[in-house]
């Protein structure tokens, strides 16, 4: 039966790009600079913009946490915030739990 099918034999090594290396670290760079300026300066950014609001807070601000809680601030500390939410209720959240400042007036209208 070996009239039928024809013997399969390997191929010598295969050889090797001219000049593969030089092509691999410029290839290497740019995709840097896409992932640099695509994915980590923007988010750099952002950290940055909510370092500075968590450092502008001052008691009186009315701000949303993360969770979607809306309040004004009744006290400050270094790691925790009081949010008074309604009359004589108020709780404590970390300082990175905010998320945004709202504009003054905000807690009457919801």
């Amino acid at each position: 039966m070996d009239f039928l099918i024809s013997n399969a034999y390997a191929d010598g090594p295969a050889a090797a790009p001219a000049g593969g290396g030089l092509e691999m670290i410029l290839m290497m760079a740019v995709f840097f600079a896409i992932m640099y300026f695509m994915i980590i300066r923007p988010q750099q950014k952002r950290a940055k913009e909510h370092k500075q609001m968590l450092e502008a807070l001052s008691k009186g601000d009315e701000v949303v946490t993360g969770g979607g809680v809306l309040g004004k601030i009744a006290g400050i500390s270094e790691n925790f915030i009081e949010l008074s939410i309604a009359d004589n209720v108020t709780i404590k959240v970390q300082k990175q739990a905010i998320s945004s400042v709202m504009p003054k007036g905000t807690m009457k209208s919801a």
